[in-house]
């Protein structure tokens, strides 16, 4: 069975990366940028409407 991912880009410095939606916290959690350490809502960091609700349907 192949694992699900979102994809993810910080609107501060615009890194962009991919994780498992295990990984991650709730969508209204805080989240830090791995690169530049923003601390915004996680959901403002998914890349498109489709990963936020991949995100939601998965955790």
């Amino acid at each position: 069975m192949e694992e699900a991912y979102v994809r993810l880009v910080c609107p501060e410095c615009s890194k962009d990366w991919q994780s498992t939606p295990r990984d991650l916290p709730a969508p209204s959690e805080t989240y830090n940028c791995p690169n530049c350490h923003a601390s915004r809502r996680l959901s403002e960091f998914m890349r498109t409407e489709q990963d936020l609700q991949t995100l939601k349907e998965l955790q």
